[in-house]
């Protein structure tokens, strides 16, 4: 039998109730809080120009990524201006499907709805995935290079199809 695969963008008013409930129960595969914290998490954080990349296997969801549309400011010398940029929050792929170049295909239909909405992203990782990102032409910001208004971490920033000159800019995040 022949592997079935399709790949999913939609914002959230063409989301069903049944793909958001697979989301939730996917992302508890990895992020143990239950589904009903997962739903609530959802109902409280998506909003409706967020874009959700779905990944079904032989109809089966197997992996999910969300990019969420959000407001940066930018500072550069005496030059401040807002933008708006994605988020990228939660990538995940099913853990009986991972090891199989699955993420792969993901993160390349990811790179290509970036890119289609003429945006830069963002993203939070931890120093263990900064690699991973890099394979998929991720570049890492300085710690320096931005700040995350509303949410706290220590972790590293990463930035794709990003136009704007690094040297002498800052990056204000706001992902809430």
């Amino acid at each position: 039998m022949s592997e079935k695969i399709y790949l999913l963008s939609l914002k959230l008013y063409k989301l069903s109730k049944k793909n958001i409930l697979k989301i939730c129960k996917l992302k508890n595969e990895n992020w143990r809080y239950g589904v009903n914290s997962n739903l609530n998490w959802f109902k409280k954080n998506i909003k409706k120009n967020d874009i959700h990349n779905l990944f079904f296997l032989n109809k089966r969801l197997i992996g999910y990524t969300l990019l969420r549309k959000r407001i940066a400011i930018i500072k550069k010398k005496n030059n401040t201006r807002k933008i708006n940029y994605l988020y990228f929050d939660t990538l995940i792929i099913s853990k009986k499907f991972r090891n199989k170049n699955y993420s792969k295909i993901l993160m390349t239909f990811n790179s290509k709805r970036i890119i289609n909405q003429k945006l830069h992203s963002f993203l939070i990782c931890s120093k263990k995935t900064i690699n991973y990102y890099k394979k998929f032409h991720w570049k890492i910001l300085s710690k320096k290079k931005f700040k995350v208004m509303d949410h706290q971490s220590k972790k590293f920033g990463m930035v794709f199809n990003n136009k704007v000159k690094l040297k002498e800019t800052k990056f204000l995040y706001f992902i809430n």
